[in-house]
């Protein structure tokens, strides 16, 4: 709401929530369930703590069929492995776009909500979702491999094969723990910067 408020003529502003619960249900996923997901493509839940991706990759796929964006943005808690790859301070980012990526680092400078780029090579780790039952699974293999941009790649694995826009992921896990008892805001004043707000 803080870019809306601020206004972006000509430019339309979409949000999709992709809220998820870990909780305890005779609904609840289990290890080894197959979800068919938005984007059509079925995921091996080998990781039942990873629900988190399985909405996002919802939420991007329903982006790309109904609003057609010229660009998703994403932004989580995505993983812990972000505070082993970019620390407690900056965000980790996952761009398929070198201009939105320096756009985005540039952003966070200006106005403090430092982010630095993950790897960005799909090709190189989509092989840690392999499955035999499915098209994927929703967890990596490796957990020493790029785990931060390996849960990116299965968000960007969820746009639609057609969309042509950009695709900015915010892992901001360890950038929105809470300091002093309160949570850090983290992310809002990024998004205001990188639409040219801050």
């Amino acid at each position: 709401s803080a870019v809306k408020c601020g206004g972006l003529p000509g430019q339309p502003l979409h949000a999709v929530l992709c809220l998820a619960e870990n909780s305890v249900s005779p609904d609840a996923t289990r290890p080894d369930d197959i979800h068919t997901l938005y984007s059509g493509r079925t995921v091996e839940i080998n990781n039942t703590d990873a629900e988190g991706r399985l909405v996002l990759a919802d939420g991007v796929a329903y982006a790309c069929r109904h609003l057609r964006p010229a660009r998703i943005i994403t932004a989580a808690t995505l993983t812990g492995a972000q505070s082993m790859a970019t620390g407690q301070l900056h965000a980790g980012i996952f761009c398929d776009s070198a201009d939105l990526e320096a756009a985005a680092v540039r952003a966070g400078r200006r106005c403090g909500d430092t982010v630095f780029p993950l790897i960005f090579a799909p090709e190189l780790l989509r092989g840690e979702f392999a499955s035999t039952v499915a098209d994927m699974k929703n967890s990596v293999a490796d957990r020493n491999n790029a785990q931060s941009a390996c849960a990116a790649t299965f968000i960007y694995d969820h746009l639609a094969p057609d969309y042509t826009g950009e695709f900015l992921h915010v892992d901001l896990a360890g950038p929105v723990e809470f300091k002093n008892g309160r949570a850090t805001g983290f992310g809002v004043a990024l998004l205001l910067a990188l639409h040219g707000k801050l």
